[in-house]
């Protein structure tokens, strides 16, 4: 018998690294005064979800929810830590800065904006 890795198959589209509430923190991270549906469509998850996800986080102290007129603006604390026992001592802020980087998203395959390094050589 011929043993093989395994090839693609339906399953593999079924799953994420990130859970919903991960998905949710990178997006609020990334704009703070999204709205639930842009976020919900950013996410793949369902309007309510998200409504239930931003309840859980803000009472685990993740973010803070302020109301400006009609609208909520979120606040994400880049010094809350993770919460499983595997990432003990870990604060959620460096990790998502690293998702949440600008241009990311969009096209994986952008340049890196200059920090304010020097140039490389060539330049």
């Amino acid at each position: 018998m011929i043993t093989r890795m395994s090839e693609p198959d339906e399953r593999a589209g079924t799953w994420t690294l990130l859970t919903g509430h991960g998905h949710v923190l990178v997006e609020i991270t990334r704009n703070p005064d999204a709205r639930i549906r842009d976020i919900a469509a950013v996410a793949g998850l369902t309007e309510r979800a998200v409504q239930a996800i931003v309840a859980d986080l803000e009472a685990a102290g993740y973010l803070t929810r302020t109301r400006t007129g009609r609208r909520s603006v979120y606040t994400v604390n880049p010094d809350k830590l993770f919460r499983h026992p595997a990432q003990e001592g870990h604060r959620v802020g460096p990790f998502l800065d690293l998702l949440a980087a600008v241009g990311d998203a969009g096209n994986p395959a952008a340049p890196e904006k200059d920090h304010g390094g020097a140039g490389q050589a060539g330049e």
